[in-house]
């Protein structure tokens, strides 16, 4: 799909996704516009200045949290791309109603402008601990899905679709193993620090994290999640390849509300999920009023049924990363690091 003379609003875009998407929309089309929807100012601030030739774009503070305020900034809007969250583990377990505030009723607020003002495609990011989800950021996220997905329900004869894009660890992303390396090597620490020494994560960077939801606008018929196929790895082999010589690994126990590998599709999922080339779709679980083919894109590739209790997960994953790869990998994405 092309996002050429489209209106294209990114909520939480002065994030680390959000400021790559908007690098790579203003590298290869040429949107009508693009709004910057977020709520700190300074970042706002400080990314306008990246962009002062670039007259298409507009900075509109705003909380997802704030329903008539998302009203007023997705007016002739054609594509929402829906990435504002709170998403510390440890700090929802403290703050439970905040996430619940930001990521359930702010996705319920995204949906109903996006009705209201007849967007035609939203899709919503979403996370590993969404699926079987131990810990409350998980349960915010699995809720915010099960809103998008339905919201496909509630659109009668208007032209607006909904979707999900689900991935792991992003590499160089706030809250990822890999900076919390770095800042330990740069400082020169004793010891690595891992959780636990069988713990396993899949890997994707932030550019290939935007690419996957742009072809994701591409393909969405509403109502899919969209997971990508990705390397894993085990964190303690990530460790050995960054430490410094006289580092040593230390493991410090699994906090709460942490997995020891990653899950993108559980074998519990009632759904019939979808192989294509690149990515897996999973279909969704409720009935639409109005039936949809989910073996064909929008772009007309064709998929199969993958058979029933199908899991996806970094521990079982077909595609584990060599050490010589991880090593070229971290070399060429560690400087990357936002």
């Amino acid at each position: 799909m092309s996002f050429n003379n489209k209106s294209i609003l990114i909520t939480g875009a002065t994030g680390s996704f959000g400021k790559t998407f908007v690098k790579y929309l203003t590298k290869n089309f040429k949107p009508r516009k693009i709004i910057i929807f977020s709520r700190d100012e300074l970042k706002q601030y400080n990314m306008k200045q990246l962009y002062i030739n670039q007259s298409n774009l507009r900075f509109f503070i705003g909380d997802i949290r704030d329903e008539a305020r998302l009203e007023l900034a997705t007016k002739n809007v054609d594509i929402i791309i829906h990435a504002a969250a709170l998403k510390q583990v440890d700090t929802a377990e403290y703050n439970p109603f905040e996430y619940i505030k930001t990521n359930i009723l702010g996705a319920e607020n995204i949906i109903n402008a996006s009705l209201k003002n007849e967007v035609k495609k939203v899709i919503a990011l979403s996370t590993d601990k969404a699926v079987d989800p131990v810990n409350l950021y998980g349960s915010t996220k699995l809720s915010s899905d099960k809103l998008f997905i339905a919201a496909n329900n509630l659109v009668g004869k208007k032209k607006i679709s909904f979707s999900v894009v689900r991935y792991g660890n992003v590499i160089s992303s706030r809250g990822s193993v890999v900076p919390l390396f770095k800042k330990m090597i740069d400082e020169k620490a004793k010891y690595l620090t891992i959780t636990h020494k069988d713990m396993t994560r899949f890997f994707i960077t932030l550019e290939e994290s935007v690419k996957f939801v742009a072809n994701s606008v591409s393909n969405m018929i509403g109502g899919e999640i969209f997971i990508p196929k990705l390397y894993s790895c085990r964190i303690l082999d990530l460790a050995n390849i960054m430490k410094s010589k006289n580092q040593k690994i230390k493991y410090i126990g699994v906090r709460p509300g942490e997995k020891i590998h990653e899950v993108l599709i559980s074998d519990s999922n009632q759904a019939e999920v979808v192989e294509f080339k690149n990515y897996y779709v999973v279909t969704p679980s409720i009935i639409f009023y109005k039936k949809k083919n989910y073996l064909t894109n929008q772009n007309r590739e064709k998929g199969k049924l993958i058979k029933k209790n199908f899991k996806y997960s970094s521990d079982n994953n077909s595609k584990k990363i060599s050490s010589t790869d991880l090593k070229k990998f971290i070399h060429k994405n560690v400087d990357t690091i936002r």
